[in-house]
């Protein structure tokens, strides 16, 4: 008989499996307290649960995190690990300090199937999706052992933020994420607000909508490009949800967010997406009455890597298209790159993929033309720019 891995169940599932071995609902409460709050994997060390219990649990469950890899950390005090999920596969996990919080950034599937242009773990294809287990684990993992590493006194959190923005697209691996975030959520687990846990997309508009009525918790947008045609290009999923979709989606979406705003993350790429010309489409389209959405604007320095045949916008650049989107009366900070030498920042995760997508080949086919609105006409990208953005998948 296989042991069931109790990270993979959120506190009703497990008052229902603890049901199954003939105990009383509430001990379900006593055992997620133990696992979640106090990193616990030995059930005899679980002193508040009945004996009978704690037999029952030696012979048929485990609390097993995925086994780790590899830890780096950054000379900037980030810290990734790698984890073995078998099948050949490995996900990344990041932790970034900063004096008012930890963040922990959570892989949701091993590769990403979405194959954005600017983004390494989308050239290495999809294997997988992760399991409740898989995504919980990570947390489970990162919290109590740095509570052991910083020398944290029981009931001081080295973990105060959770953003579902490592590996893969987290609303595609819907039916594992939404447990998850529950456990990230329970007060007798990791009492997390839900203003400081964020699920970033690439744009699913109907799972958008699901995680609205669900489990509605902070909502990161990767937008990166102020019109349909460019977007098309630089992120797949645009050509099934266009722009006017996902905005909907995202005024849905406030209706019952923790925060009064969606973050829009922008990531600045050289010549394709950051002259002032777009950052101005940019306030019209998120401005306009009708299309419009309350937002902030994250600007993502791009992270190189070879096979994206992308560069970095300058800084003087970036800066240039902020005060742009800042005198337009929008919020527009520049995100800090963490863990850059250890390839832990925005971007850069990749771990080890068994693609099944065939990846490789879909992301090297000729270059197409794209086009970008200016303030006058539609403008076909330049020649010059065929080295700065590969191609379509």
């Amino acid at each position: 008989m296989t042991a069931t891995n109790l990270l993979e169940l959120d506190r009703d599932a497990l008052a229902a499996y603890c049901e199954q071995l003939g105990e009383k609902r509430f001990r379900a409460t006593q055992l997620f307290r133990w696992i979640h709050q106090k990193g616990a994997s030995d059930f005899s060390q679980m002193s508040d649960l009945a004996r009978s219990l704690r037999d029952k649990l030696a012979g048929r469950a485990v609390v097993s995190a995925m086994p780790l890899v590899s830890e780096q950390a950054s000379s900037d005090g980030t810290v990734k690990w790698l984890f073995d999920v078998g099948g050949g596969n490995a996900v990344e996990t990041v932790f970034i300090p900063e004096d008012d919080r930890g963040t922990l950034c959570i892989s949701s599937q091993a590769g990403c199937a979405v194959g954005c242009r600017f983004c390494s773990t989308g050239h290495q294809g999809f294997s997988r999706n992760l399991t409740t287990g898989e995504i919980v684990g990570q947390l489970w993992f990162a919290e109590h052992h740095l509570r052991q590493r910083l020398g944290l006194a029981e009931g001081t959190r080295a973990i105060s933020n959770v953003v579902m923005m490592g590996m893969g697209e987290p609303l595609q691996n819907y039916a594992a994420l939404l447990p998850a975030l529950r456990m990230m959520l329970d007060d007798h687990g990791y009492g997390l607000s839900r203003r400081r846990v964020t699920v970033s997309t690439s744009g699913m508009v109907r799972m958008i909508d699901r995680l609205r009525h669900d489990c509605p918790v902070a909502l990161a947008v990767s937008l990166h490009a102020p019109n349909d045609a460019l977007r098309d290009s630089l992120v797949p999923l645009n050509r099934k949800h266009p722009l006017d979709q996902l905005l909907a989606a995202c005024r849905h979406y406030l209706d019952n967010a923790p925060r009064d705003f969606i973050t829009f993350e922008y990531c600045m790429l050289d010549g394709v997406n950051d002259s002032d010309a777009q950052a101005r489409e940019l306030l019209a389209l998120v401005g306009n009455p009708a299309t419009g959405v309350s937002c902030k604007f994250n600007l993502i320095p791009f992270n190189p890597f070879p096979a994206s045949g992308l560069k970095r916008s300058s800084n003087e650049r970036v800066a240039a298209f902020a005060r742009v989107l800042q005198e337009g009366g929008l919020v527009a900070t520049v995100r800090k790159t963490r863990g850059e030498d250890i390839d832990a920042a925005c971007g850069q995760l990749a771990g080890e993929v068994q693609d099944r997508t065939n990846a490789k080949v879909r992301m090297t086919r000729a270059p197409v033309q794209l086009h970008r609105v200016g303030s006058a006409a539609a403008v076909a990208i330049q020649a010059g720019h065929a080295d700065r953005l590969e191609t379509r998948t």
